[in-house]
């Protein structure tokens, strides 16, 4: 018995120390406020972290709070894949340089600027040809850049063709008079159409009807014929001289009248939605300082030069004094005003390619991430065709930082990331 009493006794004092044992190594269990214990990051090197404030060591910008360790992660859904809500104190946000503006219903003008050259207008460009072979006896508008009025004397031709066609005018004239008197009315009537077929053969010779009556007058056959000028305007190009062998069909002057120009310009097809038919449009030429010239944009041109990627504008321009010369260089304002749109300034929007977003201001240091729409650009200014209204504010600097903020804050509350347990 006193046995078995102390086999019982000593199974009672091993199980009263393994239960002593077990209670004072237990570890205690760590306070609230240690569960939550606040998880820092460097907003410029979001791999730097540590577990107390402290600056980073790599830029030495002071580390933010981004999660807090035993909390499950808050979703701040801001509805845009990979972004969330970010909260931003005031001290901050002056750091970063942070500024807002607000989304304004503002006058949307535009001017767009181009070069351009002048050149005479094609409807008053004149190429003066011959009809006939021969030679120049006199050529009277011998110098390129001379003025010349209609109907001026431009050149004496000798041509044999031209002198046997008078003659065989003259002849069928001669008997078309005799048979007036003694011939039979169907003879006459012959004689009246042979003359008229030489007649018409003078004027398919570019022989005036002044020319012909002339030549009625007389019968007299002229050695040479006389080109005049069928417009009036500058010579701009002279093609032959005095005494040269001429062939039928040969230029032998360029005659444009420079009382009105035009002016080709380029510009850029994404300025296309800038400019129009009818459009104003300000020249300004470099060696006439101090003074403009307005005009009117009377062509856009239908076709985009594949290399350049511009499109070809046609502009007329009065020159009434002939200040405006072939082949000046020409600098070219086009103002364009849309009305009133929906618009912010440029810098507030970040454009991945695949979409364009803004961060709207909700609250003090709150600032919501949100796709939008783009419409028109400006230098200075886009329109917004969908995500904002006006009057809301959205971040207009320091909105890179805010963009690093938000996917830094919904890569660490996706499930996926890892940081939930």
């Amino acid at each position: 018995m006193n046995r078995k009493a102390a086999f019982i006794v000593l199974g009672v004092l091993a199980l009263g120390f393994a239960f002593w044992a077990g209670w004072g190594l237990r570890t205690p269990a760590p306070p609230a406020e240690s569960a939550a214990q606040a998880l820092y990051h460097c907003p410029m090197h979001p791999q730097m972290t540590s577990d107390h404030p402290a600056d980073c060591p790599i830029c030495g910008m002071r580390m933010v709070p981004s999660r807090h360790v035993g909390q499950q992660p808050s979703h701040a859904d801001s509805g845009v894949e990979g972004q969330a809500i970010v909260d931003i104190a005031p001290e901050r946000q002056q750091r970063i340089g942070l500024q807002t503006s607000e989304v304004t219903l503002a006058p949307f003008t535009r001017t767009v600027h181009a070069v351009g050259r002048v050149v005479p207008a094609e409807t008053a460009l004149h190429h003066v040809h011959t009809k006939v072979g021969g030679f120049v006896e006199i050529l009277y508008a011998n110098a390129t850049g001379a003025q010349v009025v209609a109907g001026m004397p431009l050149m004496d031709i000798y041509s044999p063709e031209l002198l046997a066609s008078q003659q065989e005018y003259l002849v069928a004239l001669q008997a078309r008079d005799r048979l007036r008197q003694s011939a039979r009315p169907s003879v006459l009537a012959d004689a009246e159409s042979l003359a008229e077929s030489a007649r018409r053969r003078l004027l398919l010779y570019d022989v005036t009807p002044d020319q012909i009556t002339e030549l009625e007058k007389t019968r007299t056959a002229s050695r040479t014929l006389t080109l005049r000028a069928p417009v009036g305007g500058t010579i701009l190009s002279r093609m032959v001289t005095q005494g040269e062998k001429i062939e039928p069909g040969t230029t032998v002057l360029d005659i444009a009248d420079l009382s009105r120009v035009w002016v080709l310009a380029d510009v850029y097809e994404y300025e296309l939605p800038f400019v129009k038919t009818g459009q104003k449009a300000r020249m300004t030429i470099s060696y006439l300082a101090g003074q403009s010239f307005e005009g009117t944009v009377s062509l856009i041109y239908p076709t985009v030069d594949p290399v350049t990627r511009t499109i070809k504008l046609r502009l007329e321009y009065p020159n009434p004094r002939g200040a405006l010369r072939p082949e000046m260089f020409a600098e070219v304002d086009l103002r364009a005003d849309l009305g009133p749109r929906l618009s912010v300034p440029a810098g507030a929007v970040i454009s991945s390619g695949r979409r364009d977003l803004v961060f709207v201001q909700q609250g003090e240091g709150s600032f919501e991430p949100r796709e939008v729409t783009l419409g028109l650009r400006l230098p200075d200014s886009v329109e917004i065709l969908a995500g904002l209204t006006a009057g809301e504010r959205v971040v207009t600097a320091g909105n890179f930082f805010v963009d690093s903020e938000s996917r830094l804050k919904a890569a660490a509350q996706s499930p996926a990331s890892g940081h939930a347990h």
